[in-house]
C-alpha cells in the first residue's frame, strides 16, 4: 500500500529539483521514492556488511575462553 505524504521545500530547491527530474524524464515523487529506497537499502547493506565482519572476526578468532567458574548469580552479588 502507497501512502501520500505532505513536505515543505526551499522554492529554489523545488525548482533545481524539477529541472533534473525533467532531465531525467520522470517526477519529483519518483525521485523522492527512488532516493528513499537506495537510502533504506544502503542502511540494511551496513548492517549486513558489519554482521559479515563480526562473524568472520568470531570465526577466526584465536581467542580461548577458560572454564566458566561462575554463575550469573555470582556475577550479580555486590
Amino acid at each position: 500500500m502507497q501512502r501520500n505524504i505532505t513536505m515543505a521545500i526551499d522554492e529554489k530547491l523545488l525548482k533545481k529539483a524539477r529541472k533534473i527530474a525533467r532531465d531525467q524524464n520522470t517526477s519529483i515523487n519518483n525521485l523522492i521514492r527512488l532516493y528513499l529506497e537506495w537510502l533504506v537499502q544502503k542502511e540494511n547493506m551496513k548492517r549486513e556488511d558489519i554482521v559479515s565482519e563480526l562473524e568472520a572476526v568470531f570465526d577466526n578468532s584465536e581467542m580461548k575462553i577458560g572454564k566458566r567458574n561462575w554463575s550469573r548469580d555470582q556475577l550479580y552479588e555486590r
